[in-house]
């Protein structure tokens, strides 16, 4: 007997745990070469901003211990653009789509959100708050609970009820608690955390920073224990609110991690770069460990460990309701 991998963000309900990590996925097609993007529980966009952007110098990307370090930059042809060739390729393929949004200013983010309000086929909105304020001398959003807040509120009130907004958080805070409970005291209906944290690397040959913009954020298994930390301690907080959980997902057993600690949803991020068939095996081997436990449904699982030994797991009404 399979497990019921069914999971929630807000009212919104998705097949299975799995997605993939915001720029981790292209558009789509890159990872439709290799799986049916449908099969995953969403697909999570690049982030999308007004104006197309042509990114950061290269090189963009090192290779650290058991990480990547990237500086990307916000890089895609804009929001137009993206409507009209990127979105309408997801949902002829029923992909639920995710829109990750980035933007420079409050103003901006709540034009974004206008331009995707009532358009067909997004699942959910996605707001990256790692990008710099340029009204407050370049200051991260997300490094801010006030600031945070307010982009999430003006995003809430242009986008309608029936599109979940999800607050993607940074662990670069001294609370994480306090940036989370903010946005969802702004309206935030899930949080996706973590943010890829900042690093540097130096090539000691060059003898110059291994990026052109010297810092970058880093992902992949180096930053799994900073991911399950933080989304223990806001599961912890706030425990009614949904939590898609990222950072180091590798293999099933890194997602029921995860999902121990509080998440109801997982994303595979880096890992996409060197194995493009790891969404589909992660679910795989999630849902293969959960029945080795003894799991009947996902829900059971998430939070499992703040249980003591005993507790009544979730039930499926608690991650519907979590919203409201």
């Amino acid at each position: 007997m399979t497990a019921d991998l069914r999971t929630y963000l807000a009212h919104v309900e998705l097949p299975n745990p799995v997605l993939n990590a915001s720029g981790c996925g292209g558009t789509g097609r890159e990872l439709a070469q290799f799986s049916d993007v449908h099969r995953l529980g969403a697909f999570v966009t690049r982030s999308i901003t007004m104006a197309p952007r042509a990114g950061r110098p290269t090189p963009r990307m090192a290779e650290t211990p058991s990480g990547l370090l990237n500086a990307v930059g916000l890089q895609g042809p804009g929001v137009e653009a993206f409507l009209e060739r990127e979105l309408p390729w997801l949902a002829e393929r029923g992909a639920r789509t995710v829109v990750s949004i980035g933007g420079g200013t409050v103003t901006e983010y709540t034009a974004l959100a206008r331009r995707l309000a009532g358009v067909a086929g997004i699942t959910a909105v996605e707001i990256n708050l790692s990008c710099p304020n340029v009204e407050d001398r370049g200051r991260v959003f997300a490094r801010d609970g006030a600031a945070a807040a307010e982009v999430v509120a003006s995003v809430r009130a242009a986008t309608p009820y029936e599109v979940p907004v999800i607050a993607k958080l940074s662990p670069d805070v001294a609370d994480i608690v306090a940036v989370a409970r903010a946005c969802v005291d702004g309206g935030a209906d899930a949080l996706a955390m973590i943010n890829n944290p900042v690093g540097m690397s130096i090539d000691v040959d060059t003898m110059r920073p291994s990026l052109a913009a010297g810092t970058g954020g880093l992902s992949g298994p180096a930053v799994r224990p900073l991911a399950v930390r933080c989304v223990w301690q806001v599961h912890a907080a706030l425990p009614g609110v949904p939590i898609v959980g990222m950072g180091g997902v590798t293999t099933g057993r890194d997602a029921l991690e995860l999902v121990l600690a509080g998440a109801c949803a997982v994303a595979v991020g880096t890992a996409l770069f060197h194995d493009p068939y790891a969404c589909p095996r992660v679910l795989r081997e999630l849902e293969e460990l959960l029945q080795e436990r003894g799991f009947d449904r996902l829900a059971d699982a998430v939070g499992l460990a703040h249980r003591p030994a005993g507790a009544q797991p979730r039930s499926r009404s608690d991650l519907e309701e979590s919203s409201l």
